[in-house]
């Protein structure tokens, strides 16, 4: 199991780093991103911070450690610039928290989250086909979420992502132990979302690839 979107508790996860790395290595994880919610409020102490923890885990080498952000409820036009700041200091993961249905998230985040090249649009909620195209040119990742509340437009995520040929990863966007989840688990969300079994594969695929990215210089 791989898993692109976590909280520890430097924004609203219940535990420190550590901890939640462990956990997810006995849980049979291979590899795991933490990214904590982030605005401009708090991003100079949280990924540097995220960084070095990340170092000192991998040096373990019983998974792969990717230090990341979810930049949340952030205006639109600093969704930019906050990327452009957070790979600067050192996030190797950028992670959007996208238009879901169940928060008041600015309209225009997804689109912005797009033009910005993050890595991955989470929860995007009743994303539209325009921005789904443009996912697909910029080369951005929709994430199929295991998440009560953001799952419940997966459907929807899912049929625009097959129809516009954008890659997908099943993230967890764990806060507690509990919402770590199986493989088997995974597959059900993925199957669940209307996800073809000839194409489940494809998202393990596609996240084992972006960890592949990513680790090089981890």
């Amino acid at each position: 199991m791989i898993d692109l979107h976590t909280h520890t508790f430097f924004s609203d996860g219940q535990l420190v780093p550590s901890e939640l790395v462990q956990r997810a290595h006995a849980a049979g994880y291979s590899a795991i991103a933490l990214t904590d919610h982030t605005d401009s409020s708090n991003i100079e102490f949280i990924v540097p911070n995220i960084v070095k923890v990340a170092n000192d885990l991998n040096r373990s080498g019983n998974i792969r450690v990717i230090p990341g952000v979810e930049l949340t409820h952030v205006p639109p036009d600093m969704i930019g610039s906050l990327t452009e700041l957070a790979r600067r200091l050192g996030a190797k993961l950028i992670v959007v928290h996208g238009e879901t249905i169940v928060e008041p998230v600015p309209a225009g985040t997804n689109r912005a989250a797009i033009e910005a090249g993050v890595d991955i649009l989470a929860h995007p909620g009743l994303i539209s086909d325009a921005d789904c195209r443009l996912l697909h040119n910029r080369g951005v990742t929709l994430e199929i979420t295991a998440r009560k509340g953001h799952s419940l437009t997966n459907g929807h995520v899912a049929a625009c992502a097959l129809k516009f040929d954008v890659p997908m990863v099943i993230n967890t966007d764990t806060h507690c132990p509990d919402d770590l989840i199986t493989v088997d688990m995974a597959l059900k969300v993925l199957q669940g979302a209307g996800i073809p079994n000839g194409k489940t594969d494809d998202v393990f695929r596609q996240s084992q690839a972006i960890v592949n990215r990513l680790c090089k210089n981890l």
